[in-house]
């Protein structure tokens, strides 16, 4: 059941040094509030997890808390390269950075199998790649029936998935709608969940194309308005398309992104927790 909490007891109870961490989101209800809070606590060792690693997962690497990145495409949407990102890579800074790279529909098969608690997860897939043949966690079967040599990927099953949502009520029950991505399956892969919420309402009403996570598969709810930006939640906030164009400058050199952390995540404060409240 889920307990509704102050984000930074949140992620200080429930995100531990050398977590499998996931934090989803596709474009749209991405946890930047809850990263930072992670940057912050300088939670470390961690292996991140995630569909589409932009701004959100160069932000962390670039703050040193990262040792390995299991992901499909990467990069800063709209813009370009994830500079952060690619320095880890190509220079080992500020720290090395171990990759398990998969194609999208790999990534999202992996957390189907998680939250199905099954072992792998079978697709027609990474033919005319190399990429099976750089990681452990795709392999091949054939199957019983037709005799077809099909790609297999391993679950992903995260210590921890973090999602942003709309909404709450109460009792902790989330509903998220607009663009969603593997949020859901994510979260019920993980062995522990926090969602970030825009505001607690006394009661869920339904969406077209909405998805409800009960309260039974959700250990915390923080309430945090705006938790997204610069992404956006649809009805509440839009994207901050400026901010994903600063981006590439601050995150070209080593010494003005460290500046941008420290000033606009180290030393920052969490948004009002309670407004939103209703």
């Amino acid at each position: 059941m889920a307990d509704i909490r102050s984000l930074h007891d949140a992620v200080a109870d429930l995100i531990h040094d050398g977590d499998t961490l996931a934090m989803e989101g596709f474009t749209h209800l991405i946890p930047y509030a809850a990263a930072h809070e992670v940057v912050r606590q300088g939670i470390t060792d961690l292996t991140l997890a995630r569909m589409t690693p932009d701004v959100i997962y160069d932000q962390l690497i670039g703050a040193g808390l990262v040792k390995k990145l299991i992901f499909s495409w990467g990069g800063n949407p709209g813009v370009g390269s994830l500079h952060r990102f690619r320095d880890a890579v190509e220079n080992g800074w500020p720290r090395p950075l171990e990759l398990d790279e998969h194609s999208h529909a790999g990534m999202a098969n992996r957390y189907v199998a998680g939250a199905s608690r099954l072992p792998f997860a079978v697709l027609r897939g990474y033919r005319g790649s190399d990429l099976a043949t750089r990681t452990d966690t795709v392999s091949s079967v054939t199957c019983p029936f037709t005799g077809e040599e099909l790609a297999a990927v391993a679950a992903l099953n995260p210590d921890v998935t973090v999602i942003h949502a709309q909404q709450a009520d109460h009792d902790g029950n989330v509903q998220l709608w607009g663009l969603t991505g593997v949020q859901k399956e994510a979260a019920l892969a993980a062995d522990r969940v926090l969602v970030t919420v825009e505001e607690i309402v006394d009661e869920l009403t339904p969406r077209p194309g909405g998805v409800v996570l009960p309260t039974w598969v959700i250990d915390a709810v923080a309430v945090v308005p705006g938790g997204a930006h610069p992404s956006y939640a649809t009805g509440y906030t839009v994207r901050d398309n400026a901010f994903y164009q600063a981006w590439d400058p601050i995150a070209r050199d080593r010494g003005t992104f460290a500046q941008w952390l420290d000033t606009h995540v180290r030393t920052d404060t969490v948004r009002t927790e309670g407004a939103g409240v209703r």
